[in-house]
């Protein structure tokens, strides 16, 4: 079967085009993983919150994606619990689960499973449906991380949807561009090969 052919098969993701092996899943998960904490590196403090701006919601979003929902789960579960064990790929080469930004990585669990699933449906295939899935993943990170930071830290959820929520939304919409960017180009690019 062609590339072409596969490209425009429904239930397929990126990571689908490569021969099918355990160890291709096996080198997915763990280069996903390892893709989340090198992002999660690119990190900038935000001035009265104990959450940065960092890049690993970006990588979690794209492994999802390019991966697929078992995956994308496997991959960032294997950040988590790694992280948790005391690898220091958090953002700002944090690990552990006592600090306040923890509930980001769980909700970005959720997202790469759901934006995974969102991708076998096509959802990576065109510019605005890429947005689509990128807003419905942040979401989710979103809908996880700010509770568990109002809970970590004392805060209010007002007070937590202001220091966690609020000053990424800039950041967060220029990801979901390079990803509207890059997502749509891999598919095309992939079709004129086939």
């Amino acid at each position: 079967m062609s590339t072409a052919s596969v490209t425009s098969r429904p239930g397929v993701v990126l990571a689908d085009l490569l021969p099918a092996s355990r160890a291709k899943d096996i080198a997915l998960v763990i280069g996903g993983a390892a893709l989340t904490g090198i992002a999660a590196q690119i990190a900038v403090p935000v001035p009265g919150s104990p959450v940065p701006v960092s890049g690993q919601t970006f990588a979690a979003l794209l492994v999802g994606t390019a991966l697929g929902a078992r995956r994308g789960f496997l991959s960032l579960a294997l950040y988590a619990v790694a992280g948790m064990a005391g690898t220091p790929w958090f953002a700002q080469a944090a690990s552990g689960y006592g600090m306040p930004s923890f509930g980001y990585i769980l909700g970005m669990m959720v997202a790469a499973t759901v934006v995974g699933a969102l991708a076998r449906r096509g959802a990576d295939r065109s510019v605005l449906r890429t947005a689509a899935a990128m807003a419905v993943g942040s979401l989710i990170i979103y809908a996880v991380g700010v509770p568990y930071l109002a809970l970590a830290t004392g805060m209010t959820l007002s007070q937590a949807v202001a220091a966690g929520l609020t000053p990424f939304l800039i950041g967060d919409a220029l990801k979901a561009a390079l990803a509207m960017g890059a997502l749509p180009a891999a598919w095309k690019l992939v079709g004129r090969r086939g």
